[in-house]
């Protein structure tokens, strides 16, 4: 893989000519046995910061408890339209490219040329930007949204009565599917289409470090790498890690629900806590053997159980209802994703508002970190080919497993909605964590599937820890990419605790709270990237 930190990666003809040298603001040194190589001033802040964000949070749960569903309400309430509109807005910024001039331009230069062929590239891609969330909402958001949020406000199949009504399944099925992919589609990957190609662009042609701040070279200068470049790192920093404390809280209160399932361990803050400090603990080890013998590994044998999983659902289920659930949830998506996008005129508060803005503000919060890594392994790629393959290819992939998991779970529902654990905890007593194991309850091995899919999930939880600190690191390191691991080491660490304190002042509401307070100012971030990105492929036009 090219080193982004390498001027010899970078194109020679660069319009953008800086005297800045990667690391020149570092502080290296030696504290007994441990190295470091810090940025002295994005390192110092942001750890500073996370740790009294931490001990305040322990210290007054319940007034953080309070101020995050504050948050929560203000952005799904209030700013519910400017999520959408923004989201929206990288999309048709996304397919402009595509179809202008500027889709011809190559990243890296005229004569780069790809690192990776595409298979390996897609594979990539898929493994980038998903992870926890597949588990999780795999069951979950299809049979809610046709029963309970009812997108563009279609009727329950369930009426007041609590009787099934036959003929509003199709459409809620086709609908629940179709808000699902709706949240998992190229809504959000262009999110990191405008991320990846901002950092792609200014690494590898116009020579600049392996840095957000580097985007904003176009319109702040030089000063880019003082204060005002300090600053953007620094809410990359906090965007990241409360991106990934929400996936990784939501990863363990799954395997405590799963080890409930299949074992009979108690549900409680107490077990996920436990949960988190062994799953960190793995991942340090995970940091300290490096990505080779690390992340790389696990990611490796994560996808070969997840693929066995998947098709372990798909042949013991109902096959045909199951491929059929996801043509249909398909066709549903593309009919109704402008009425789905639209941020007025809306009758869906439950649906839009609940669901749909704290997905655009994760999606925001993951940015920096999957939009790192798909630069890193995009070189060589045009501006068209990239675009097109980064929407389209991971919507793809995730658009089979959850309209094959969630028509599963739905036809499940719908033959015994009596004995239906599905209903149980989706819809008659909400526990989201617990519903792909409801889904698992009625197919054969329940109880060795369920225990693959908590092994899955604490695998996710473990490469999703090392990744996110690898990013963090790079980040708090001045845009070096070997330094010392263990700085890794203590952003796996911090992330962690992050995670827990979430937990603990207030479950799934601080979870929101935390990716939508980083959301909010990131996106802002994000809109000035598109400038950015516009003035460089300028540049890049008229050089050819």
């Amino acid at each position: 893989m090219t080193n982004p930190s390498d001027p010899a990666s970078h194109a020679a003809d660069s319009d953008m000519q800086t005297d800045y040298v990667v690391g020149q603001d570092n502080i290296e040194g030696q504290l007994g046995p441990i190295g470091f190589d810090i940025h002295n001033r994005v390192f110092v802040v942001s750890a500073l910061a996370s740790v009294v964000f931490i001990l305040l949070t322990l210290l007054f749960p319940e007034r953080a408890g309070s101020l995050f569903q504050s948050i929560v309400g203000f952005a799904t309430g209030s700013l519910d339209w400017y999520f959408m509109i923004v989201v929206d807005f990288f999309i048709l910024f996304s397919l402009a490219l595509v179809v202008s001039p500027y889709g011809s331009v190559r990243l890296g230069g005229p004569e780069a040329r790809p690192e990776y062929h595409y298979l390996s590239w897609f594979a990539m891609l898929f493994a980038a930007g998903i992870g926890i969330g597949l588990l999780f909402f795999g069951v979950l958001e299809p049979v809610y949204h046709a029963n309970v949020s009812l997108p563009l406000g279609i009727p329950s199949p369930f009426g007041a009565d609590g009787e099934l009504n036959p003929e509003a399944i199709p459409e809620a099925t086709a609908l629940g599917l179709a808000g699902t992919y709706l949240h998992w589609g190229i809504h959000g990957w262009a999110v990191y289409v405008v991320m990846a190609l901002a950092l792609a662009l200014f690494t590898y042609n116009k020579g600049l470090p392996f840095s957000i701040r580097s985007a904003f070279f176009p319109i702040l200068g030089e000063r880019v790498w003082g204060w005002w470049g300090h600053a953007i790192d620094i809410l990359a920093v906090f965007s990241t890690l409360f991106g990934l404390a929400t996936s990784l809280g939501l990863g363990a209160q799954q395997a405590n629900a799963g080890m409930n399932f299949v074992f009979g361990l108690e549900v409680s803050a107490t077990a996920q806590v436990i949960i988190i400090l062994l799953v960190t603990a793995v991942a340090l080890v995970s940091v300290w053997r490096g990505l080779d013998g690390g992340v790389k590994k696990l990611s490796e044998i994560n996808m070969a159980m997840a693929v066995l999983f998947f098709f372990f659902v798909l042949f013991a289920g109902p096959t045909l209802i199951a491929l059929s659930g996801f043509w249909t949830g398909l066709t549903t998506y593309v009919t109704e994703f402008i009425p789905l996008s639209a941020p007025f005129g809306r009758d869906d508060d439950a649906y839009r508002q609940a669901w749909t803005i704290f997905y655009w503000a994760w999606w925001i919060s993951w940015a920096p970190f999957v939009g790192m890594f798909i630069a890193r392994v995009s070189r060589g790629r045009t501006v068209r080919e990239f675009v097109i393959c980064v929407l389209l290819i991971p919507s793809l992939f995730i658009f089979i497993w959850m309209g094959v998991f969630g028509a599963t779970a739905l036809d499940q529902l719908y033959a015994d909605p009596a004995n239906s654990l599905v209903k149980d905890y989706v819809i008659d007593n909400y526990s989201p964590e617990l519903s792909l194991f409801g889904m698992l309850n009625e197919l054969p091995l329940t109880g060795l599937m369920s225990t693959l899919g908590i092994i899955l999930a604490l695998i996710f939880f473990v490469t999703s820890s090392d990744s996110g600190s690898l990013v963090i690191d790079t980040i708090t390191a001045g845009g070096k990419i070997d330094a010392p691991r263990p700085q890794r080491m203590f952003w796996a660490t911090v992330e962690g605790l992050i995670a827990i304190v979430l937990l603990l002042g207030g479950g799934l509401s601080a979870l929101q709270a935390g990716v939508t307070a980083t959301a909010i100012p990131f996106s802002i971030v994000m809109l000035l990237m598109c400038y950015s990105i516009i003035k460089a492929l300028n540049g890049e036009l008229k050089r050819k």
